[in-house]
């Protein structure tokens, strides 16, 4: 390979010859040769940014010549096009702050507008990698600068695909509004639900993750650019820093501003914490939501099997016809690895020290990387598994017909004493909640469809709470009718009405064959009051 000889404050430096950096990035490269992992495209092309934003500024100012600035900005315009981008060479374990990230930047650059104007590569008496590109600009603001350039800018996507998900969940939701089942809460049998609650509860959580995100981008719209070294603004100015970043808000369309304070946006990634902590809580989110499917869809033949997702690829090597839930474990994984990345910048961001956080390459680096893979996650979770689910109602319908907490809408009418018993007698004889209630004769059999309904339980209100009237005197109750009830048992007053029966047993009526009364998913959900006044009394 050729070389060609570069001086910097350290000495001679040997460049290969065709390299459009120079000598501080062949240092970088020789310093740090740790990982192979190189500056995301999206840091890449916001330290471009920054660049040209500053070139056109100091050109307005009369501090770079036409020339001079034309060139450096006809060379970031190529590199922003795509040209030149195996120039950026400098691994993300480097220096301290991004010195090295942002040299890098400045030696292409100049390199590229020397070349523009007529001078060869290394020769830097036209155009400077210091003195002219990275003029009125320190790296502890171009760097911070450039990383919340490069967040915002994969925003957008990334909030369109945790809106696609939720809005995919919203849609499963209204398509299983009528399939009954069993909840669970510690892994065990709980009150009923219907399948589209459960997924109501997915589609919110995902969808208010994504809003609290998109308040917590909101800070990084402030730019410390024309700070300099400490935020005090040397060599730069104020009228820099006002065309600086009016320049940037051109390119982007993104509503940046100079920082309100300098010294807080140059002391402190604060701001790029809160972003990451607001991702995780979307990556928290999104991973309850692909653990609990695969919980719900574990069989197909021993486990819960309530849902069948899309088979995607054969699951195993050694057992034939085996299928995994492999979207899910997929998403899973990105998860964990979000929340990593959000424990990486959590412990970079509080080793800021004075006027400086040092560490914010590697947190510039696992920002952008954790937004990229949660982003594509998210689009193929809703892709390629949340579109295709289908609900198993004949496995749903089995399991809640065989489930003891049923029991639990006895409570309010025979008290819980006696409806633990009940169970716990139902648990050990396998015997159905209903049978031993009818047996022991605590309620009617009128009395105990209704409070049975595993339909009814799906509504807010106390399912029984009170009798329509009934002139058939062999069916209705009167005083001495029944066994004394347990101490403390009682009857709820008439405020909350009865609902429709579903015997236990038989399925519910099938999609599309008439009027349910099981609780759609809908923002006011699980408000008593809002509903109470529409019951039958």
């Amino acid at each position: 390979m050729k070389y060609r000889i570069e001086r910097d404050p350290l000495g001679e430096v040997r460049v290969p010859f065709d390299a459009y950096y120079g000598a501080q990035t062949m240092r970088a490269v020789e310093n740090f040769p740790i990982s192979g992992m190189t500056a995301h495209p999206e840091m890449v092309v916001a330290t471009l940014l920054v660049k040209k934003a500053a070139a056109e500024a100091n050109r307005a100012l009369g501090r770079l010549s036409d020339d001079v600035a034309d060139a450096i900005v006809s060379a970031a315009d190529e590199v922003l096009a795509g040209k030149l981008r195996d120039q950026f060479v400098v691994d993300v374990y480097q220096a301290g702050a991004g010195t090295s990230h942002n040299m890098n930047a400045n030696e292409v650059l100049a390199n590229r507008a020397a070349e523009l104007l007529g001078t060869a590569r290394g020769q830097y008496s036209v155009v400077h990698p210091n003195d002219h590109v990275n003029m009125s600009q320190s790296t502890n603001d171009v760097f911070p600068t450039a990383t919340r350039l490069a967040i915002l800018s994969m925003q957008a996507e990334l909030l369109t695909s945790a809106h696609a998900l939720a809005n995919g969940l919203r849609s499963k939701s209204r398509e299983f509004a009528h399939v009954l089942k069993t909840g669970r809460t510690h892994l065990q049998d709980a009150v009923p639900i219907t399948l589209g609650q459960e997924f109501s509860g997915y589609a919110a959580n995902i969808a208010l993750a994504a809003r609290e995100l998109e308040r917590a981008s909101e800070p990084l719209l402030e730019l410390n650019l024309g700070a300099t070294a400490l935020g005090t603004g040397l060599n730069a100015g104020d009228d820099y820093t006002e065309l600086a970043v009016r320049n940037l808000a051109r390119y982007t369309g993104l509503l940046v501003r100079p920082a309100e304070n300098r010294f807080r946006v140059t002391q402190s990634m604060g701001d790029v914490l809160g972003w990451s902590g607001a991702l995780r809580r979307l990556a928290v989110e999104v991973s309850k939501a692909a653990s609990d499917l695969r919980l719900l869809s574990m069989g197909p033949r021993a486990g819960i099997a309530e849902i069948r997702l899309p088979p995607v690829q054969p699951g195993s090597s050694i057992m034939p016809g085996k299928v995994n839930p492999s979207v899910p474990e997929m998403v899973n994984q990105v998860c964990y690895q979000v929340t990593g990345c959000d424990q990486t910048i959590h412990s970079a961001a509080d080793a800021g020290q004075l006027e400086l956080n040092v560490m914010m390459p590697v947190i510039a680096w696992n920002a952008i990387h954790a937004s990229r893979i949660l982003r594509q996650a998210m689009k193929v979770f809703q892709e390629r598994c949340i579109a295709g689910i289908e609900a198993d109602e004949e496995r749903c319908r089995e399991l809640l017909d065989r489930s003891t907490a049923v029991a639990t809408a006895l409570s309010p009418h025979i008290g819980y004493a006696v409806t633990a018993e009940i169970a716990k007698h139902a648990v050990l004889t396998g015997r159905a909640v209903k049978d031993i209630a009818r047996e022991r004769k605590l309620l009617t059999d009128r009395e105990l469809d209704t409070i049975l309904s595993a339909e009814a339980m799906t509504s807010p209100g106390v399912p029984g709470g009170s009798r329509e009237p009934d002139d058939d005197p062999e069916t209705t109750l009167r005083p001495g009718d029944r066994p004394a009830r347990s101490a403390g048992a009682r009857r709820k007053p008439a405020a909350a009405a009865a609902h429709k029966a579903v015997p236990a047993g038989k399925p519910g009526p099938a999609r599309g064959s008439g009027p349910r009364r099981v609780a759609a998913a809908r923002s006011n959900h699980g408000r008593a009051a809002d509903r109470r006044g529409q019951r039958r009394r």
